[in-house]
């Protein structure tokens, strides 16, 4: 009977299996099956593994066949299955183990089973072809839980399994307990409270309307107003993520840096550096992983300084911006990772900081055009909310009751705001919403329809800019708990159009 496990790269996946066969000859273990450096590499761990568990390893010429044949196969959680394996075909333990068990782990020299990177991807490719019960790592198991309706034997070692599987081992498959809905996260001390962002009034209710529509938005002003302490507050108005989201963003964490295990249960707040390269920000590689904007999934791309990035790095920005999504094709695969996030940028007035502010700017005309030119206006299109950061009266810095409103009292009013989208319009949010749905979803009074044409002709924005007009003229009537997008509403809206410096 063969073992199963999962080939999964990049949210295509494919059941593999591994079958043993047990001959006389010099004893040995053999892969077959298209298998890479790292697959090839689990026969001496497999070895070790045996050892140090003290399980007999068969004395003959192990061959195991990963198929199907054609199709390339890496990775370390291939370890356990065929260990499984080997030890079923040499009757070691029961035959009872079901067929349709799913087996996935990476076994250390001392018999340890270690955890499984992208473990819920390959969960969720599994449960698509039908499967239901998982032998997993342990460490593994506080993802897996976030997944409903399967059966999940966790083990620490190969010597459990072993010990386990040689009776029946039903009774040690426990059902998936799920994330409880009603759980709150641990609160991230980090994030800025609005009240501690003395006032700003205008800059913090384009965060208002941007964090309860999905839109992106970009905060331009001098150096020390405020605008990436304003940015950093953002997360603290936003709703908690749902646990869809949460199983997404916690996937797509646990394909890189040190997230393989944790639970990720707030929204991303990913701040790449100015020199970022394109590959770190947009994702791919020899070996294709999520870049940042993946890793924001849900949650909020800042980028601090947008000017200051590399051109082709802003550029690259344009199709997750717009399908919400990264394809990374390379000549062995091609992978696409969402990229659904919230673009928060700020950005100087020019090279000095202080053009159109009270301090006299030292830029010339040739250096403002050129500082301007490092945003093209495809870019600057797609970002919906454009707002100025004035200055601040530096008597109130130091009050220490600004008497002005906290976050919890913002994220009560975006909360009421989404779940009128999402009675309207189901999961998408108004930044999110095409000009189909446009047309559909959203409703103009004749007043603001009529508002929205002369206007759009006197300022001379572009057909794309005028139909982000009305999704985010949409938001501002769902925080005012209006059915009808009002002239007022328009009026308002059109304050976050963008406009040119030079």
């Amino acid at each position: 009977m063969a073992i199963y496990s999962v080939h999964e790269n990049g949210g295509k996946g494919v059941m593999v299996s591994a079958e043993t066969n047990l001959s006389n000859g010099l004893p040995t273990i053999i892969l077959v099956g298209f298998a890479g450096k790292s697959l090839d590499e689990s026969k001496e761990r497999i070895r070790s593994a045996f050892s140090s568990s003290s399980i007999p390893l068969p004395k003959k010429r192990i061959t195991v066949n990963i198929s199907p044949s054609d199709v390339p196969k890496d990775g370390a959680h291939y370890d356990l299955p065929v260990a499984v394996s080997i030890l079923q075909k040499a009757k070691l333990i029961s035959n009872k183990l079901d067929g349709g068990v799913v087996v996935m782990g990476e076994l250390g020299l001392d018999g340890n089973i270690k955890p499984v990177r992208g473990i819920i991807g390959k969960l969720l490719c599994a449960i698509a072809n039908g499967h239901k019960k998982f032998i997993i790592p342990r460490s593994n198991l506080k993802q897996a839980n976030l997944l409903e309706d399967i059966e999940v034997f966790a083990s620490d070692n190969l010597k459990d399994v072993f010990e386990k599987l040689q009776s029946d081992p039903s009774e040690y498959f426990i059902k998936s307990v799920g994330r409880n809905s009603g759980s709150k996260a641990d609160s991230v001390s980090e994030i800025t409270d609005f009240s501690e962002v003395v006032g700003q009034a205008r800059a913090k209710r384009a965060l208002e309307i941007a964090a309860a529509g999905g839109h992106n938005l970009l905060l331009n002003g001098p150096p020390g107003v405020g605008k990436s302490m304003l940015a950093k507050a953002l997360p603290g108005i936003m709703t908690p993520p749902s646990n869809e989201e949460i199983i997404s963003i916690t996937h797509l964490h646990s394909l890189t840096g040190d997230s393989v295990v944790d639970l990720i249960e707030t929204r991303p707040f990913r701040s790449p550096h100015h020199s970022s390269s394109d590959v770190s920000v947009i994702g791919g590689g020899q070996r294709p992983r999520p870049g940042e904007v993946s890793l924001a999934h849900n949650g909020v791309l800042f980028l601090d300084e947008f000017p200051e990035f590399r051109r082709n790095t802003i550029e690259s920005l344009r199709q997750p911006l717009e399908d919400g999504q990264v394809t990374v094709s390379r000549a062995k695969d091609t992978i696409t990772y969402p990229a659904r996030f919230m673009l928060v940028a700020t950005k100087n007035p020019c090279p000095c900081g202080y053009y159109g502010s009270t301090k006299a700017c030292t830029c010339a005309p040739i250096e403002l055009q050129r500082y301007q030119k490092k945003l093209s206006g495809p870019i600057l299109d797609r970002i919906d909310i454009h707002v100025t950061v004035d200055n601040v009266n530096h008597k109130n810095l130091l009050k220490k009751n600004s008497g002005e409103e906290t976050s919890s009292e913002i994220q009560k009013r975006v909360i009421s705001a989404q779940e009128k989208q999402a009675a309207r319009q189901g999961k998408k949010l108004n930044g999110q919403l095409n000009n189909r749905d446009i047309k559909t979803k959203t409703k103009l009074s004749p007043e603001a329809k009529e508002f929205l044409d002369i206007a759009a002709e006197k300022l001379d924005i572009s057909a794309r800019v005028y139909m982000k007009m009305i999704k985010i003229a949409q938001t501002i009537a769902d925080l005012e708990n209006s059915d009808t997008i009002n002239k007022e509403h328009v009026a308002e809206a059109l304050q976050y159009r963008p406009l040119s410096t030079v």
